[in-house]
C-alpha cells in the first residue's frame, strides 16, 4: 500500500517539475513563435524595450521616483520571453516572500520597533539642538 502513495507522490512532483518546464519560455503569440525571423525580431523588440525601461530605473535609483519598481517591471518585460529573466524573477520573488515572512517574526517586529525608536530620538534630539542654537532658519540663511 505504501510503494502506491510513494508513486502517486512521485508522479505528483514530476508534474509539477513538468508544468514549471512547460511555464518557462516564450509567451509569444503560436503565429510569431511560427516564423522564425518574425520571433527573432519579436524578442530583440521585448529585450529592447525592457532594456530602455531598465535603463530608466536604474537614472531613477538616486532620483525621486520608483527606482525599483521600474526596474522590476523590466525584468517581468522580459520575463514574457526569455527563460533567464524568468529564472531572475522567481528567485526576486522566493526572496521577497523570504524576506516578509522574516519581517513577520515577533522578534524581528520588536527589534524593528526598537530600532525606529531610537532613530526618531536620535533625529528629534538633533533636530532639537539645531532650533536651540540656530533658531528655526534654513542653513543657507545663517549668519556666522
Amino acid at each position: 500500500m505504501n510503494t502506491g502513495s510513494d508513486e502517486r507522490g512521485k508522479i505528483a512532483v514530476a508534474a509539477k517539475e513538468t508544468k514549471a518546464e512547460r511555464a518557462l519560455g516564450s509567451r509569444a503569440p503560436e503565429f510569431i513563435k511560427a516564423r522564425r525571423v518574425l520571433h527573432l525580431s519579436w524578442q530583440v523588440s521585448v529585450f529592447v524595450i525592457g532594456l530602455a525601461i531598465v535603463a530608466v530605473g536604474v537614472v531613477l535609483l538616486p532620483l525621486p521616483g520608483p527606482g525599483w519598481l521600474v526596474i522590476f517591471a523590466g525584468m517581468a518585460l522580459w520575463a514574457t520571453e526569455f527563460v533567464w529573466a524568468q529564472l531572475v524573477l522567481r528567485w526576486t520573488k522566493r526572496k521577497v516572500t523570504e524576506a516578509a515572512q522574516r519581517a513577520l517574526d515577533p522578534k524581528v517586529r520588536r527589534r524593528n520597533i526598537v530600532l525606529t525608536t531610537v532613530g526618531v530620538t536620535i533625529v528629534a534630539v538633533l533636530a532639537g539642538a539645531y532650533v536651540w542654537r540656530f533658531g528655526v532658519a534654513m542653513p543657507w540663511n545663517i549668519e556666522q
